[in-house]
């Protein structure tokens, strides 16, 4: 079983920045994908970043791309999304994802483990 915390949602204003931590623990990530979806209020959830936990490769989504940085601390088993330029639209709930086959992936169907989800409001 692979248990996943989400943290560092909030409230920021238009063109603020925010860090989103997930805490993974249970089985051993070394061969995991982590990817962040988010899920706007009436709104399919959606992919958001990836990484792969050994290799440090990266994804985005085109409307995150170059304001979106997703990293991993494999010591702590935590990855991170950094997100700077915050729009109203960014407006979701943030959820960390773990995929047990070490492929990219940016469907939700491919990723086995959730977290519970942060909240992230970008006012205008």
């Amino acid at each position: 079983q692979v248990q996943l915390v989400e943290s560092g949602g909030g409230l920021v204003q238009s063109g603020g920045s925010l860090r989103l931590s997930c805490a993974a623990s249970g089985r051993t990530f070394s061969s995991y994908v982590m990817g962040w979806f988010r899920q706007a209020p009436g709104k399919e959830r959606e992919f958001v970043a990836a990484i792969t936990w050994s290799g440090g490769r990266t994804y985005y989504a085109d409307s995150v791309k170059g304001r979106f940085t997703i990293s991993r601390d494999n010591a702590k088993n935590t990855v991170y999304l950094q997100m700077w330029s915050l729009k109203p639209e960014d407006t979701a709930v943030y959820y960390c994802a773990a995929r047990g086959i070490p492929t990219m992936s940016t469907t939700l169907y491919d990723y086995n483990y959730w977290g519970q989800g942060t909240q992230v409001t970008v006012s205008s």
